[in-house]
């Protein structure tokens, strides 16, 4: 049965639509819903998760939890170490708000000036109702943080230049042409399952193997991380592509 909303807030039904694509699948994250059961199955097997609402945006309640001689968890700038898993799993449970989480395997990001980065794929409809890859863009971390959003402190920067430590010229740009493909072919399964969709927004972690990690699927894009970029063609593109597909009535170009 398929559904003809346009978004989807639930990152669990979400995660279920990409696990459903045996090609996709690869490129996900091991992720179950939070419980204490499957949090300590989760950090002896990947020694780093991370723990996201179900519902939420901006990366607002993301909290990050290692495993190594001591268990250790932040949550914003916040950074907290215990002896134990009990008590890690104790203070966990007063730091959380009362909503429902999930539980993702940890993906040791890229960096640059040390501070991670991720990426977001735009996807959207065209003039020919066709999916297009229209934009990208880095995201890199705030110093003290374990998210990327912009909304949170994170800086959006070219992806060239925060690609440029790992890959030069040629294979640099065939490599953000693979990602682009990646999101146009997440776009394309996810509107099997969704056909009222008209654009995504594909957050992509990249670890030191160049291996890319897709850590969400957002389905109510904000284009205006790309007014950013200091060229504003890209951004020019997503914009106009999402008033035709109906997202803003009105929009001034800042």
């Amino acid at each position: 049965m398929v559904n003809k909303c346009r978004t989807v807030g639930s990152k669990w039904v979400k995660t279920k639509v990409l696990l459903l694509n045996k090609e996709l699948r690869k490129f996900v994250p091991e992720t179950r819903v939070y419980s204490q059961t499957n949090l300590l199955h989760m950090l002896n097997k990947h020694k780093m998760v991370y723990i996201k609402p179900i519902h939420g945006s901006f990366g607002q309640g993301v909290i990050r939890v290692e495993k190594n001689d001591k268990y250790r968890y932040q949550a914003g700038q916040t950074a907290k170490s215990f002896g134990t898993f009990q008590g890690l799993f104790a203070a966990l449970s007063k730091a959380k708000l009362n909503r429902s989480y999930l539980v993702q395997q940890g993906i040791h990001l890229l960096t640059h000036q040390k501070r991670i980065f991720d990426t977001r794929i735009m996807v959207q409809k065209n003039p020919h109702n066709t999916w297009e890859a229209t934009g990208y863009i880095g995201r890199v971390a705030h110093p003290r943080k374990i998210v990327t959003n912009f909304h949170n402190s994170g800086k959006p920067l070219p992806l060239e230049l925060l690609l440029g430590s790992y890959l030069k010229s040629q294979k640099k740009s065939d490599y953000i042409q693979s990602l682009r493909h990646l999101g146009y072919r997440i776009a394309t399964h996810y509107q099997k399952s969704y056909p009222g969709f008209k654009e995504i927004g594909v957050d992509i972690g990249i670890d030191k193997h160049l291996k890319p990690w897709v850590l969400e699927v957002n389905t109510a894009p904000d284009p205006f991380i790309f007014n950013q970029l200091k060229n504003k063609k890209m951004f020019y593109k997503v914009l106009r592509y999402a008033r035709a597909n109906g997202r803003f009535l009105r929009v001034k170009r800042k």
